[in-house]
């Protein structure tokens, strides 16, 4: 009777030394950081889909400035031709190609959206304000996305790292560190604009 009673008590023990183990914390942030990596693609995507409107309606008032236009339209092909998963978010040369393409696309943009500003008649033009507000509208998703990513990463990362979630990840899950979206080189500077 005495050896019965040791064992519940011992079984007892292992069951409440494993609910707090941080196991089940570990994976619900790990899904996070999949699905916020989910929304940072969506946003990217939907700029994307976005892109080939705007390009077409600015050709048909600026055919004078083919070389941005050209630049934006090649910048899009890269990044269309990116074939990414969720296990980008584990593969850091994969993330640093993503930002790369993702990088030369804002910067076509950038340099898209400089031409509104040379000839005004572009900006007169209601279909283009409209597709101009939507692609704002979209590179602020973006950057809401990314700050979202970055959030459920560091999330993720401290319930890796601290205890007890450490040694369940160490001996049980070996899950890697998750690395956050990280700003382009040169991107703390502000962008120069010349007419």
């Amino acid at each position: 009777m005495k050896q019965i009673t040791l064992l519940y008590s011992a079984l007892v023990l292992i069951v409440i030394s494993l609910s707090g183990c941080g196991y089940n914390t570990i994976q619900q942030n790990d899904e996070a950081v999949i699905a916020a990596w989910g929304n940072v693609e969506a946003s990217y995507q939907r700029r994307s889909d976005l892109i080939p409107n705007l390009v077409e309606v600015v050709k048909g008032y600026a055919a004078h400035e083919k070389d941005t236009l050209t630049a934006v339209t090649e910048a899009r092909a890269k990044v269309g031709k990116l074939q990414l998963g969720s296990d980008v978010i584990n593969n850091p040369e994969a993330m640093a190609n993503f930002q790369n393409a993702q990088g030369g696309l804002s910067s076509a943009l950038s340099r898209l959206m400089v031409v509104v500003e040379k000839y005004p008649d572009l900006k007169a033009n209601q279909n283009f304000l409209d597709l101009q507000h939507q692609l704002e509208g979209t590179e602020n998703r973006i950057n809401v996305a990314r700050v979202r990513f970055n959030e459920a990463v560091r999330i993720f990362n401290t319930s890796i790292r601290t205890f007890p979630g450490n040694l369940t990840n160490n001996f049980l899950l070996k899950l890697p560190r998750r690395e956050p979206f990280k700003a382009e080189a040169g991107a703390e500077k502000a962008p120069a604009v010349k007419f």
